[in-house]
C-alpha cells in the first residue's frame, strides 16, 4: 500500500468506526501486510486487493478467547 493508500484507509476506518485512536502500520518486513492498531493494541490486518482493474481493502481482526469475559 502506498503512504496515500494507507492515510485514506485509516481516515475512512475513523470516520466508520468513530475511533480516533485507529493506525495503520507498515512493518519493517518487505511484502508484510500492513497492521491494524486501536490505540496501542494490534487487533489485526488490512489487505490490498487489485483485480479487474479495481481496489478493495480488506480488515481482518483476531479476537483471541482469553480476551473475552466471561458471562455467568
Amino acid at each position: 500500500m502506498t503512504p496515500a493508500e494507507l492515510a485514506a484507509v485509516q481516515a475512512h476506518l475513523r470516520r466508520l468506526l468513530g475511533n480516533e485512536t485507529i493506525k495503520l502500520s507498515t512493518p519493517n518486513r518487505k511484502n508484510a501486510s500492513v497492521e491494524l492498531f486501536v490505540g496501542s493494541e494490534f487487533v489485526g490486518t488490512v489487505h490490498r486487493d487489485a483485480e479487474d482493474g479495481e481496489v478493495s481493502y480488506s480488515v481482518q481482526i483476531v479476537v483471541l478467547s482469553e480476551d473475552l469475559s466471561q458471562i455467568n
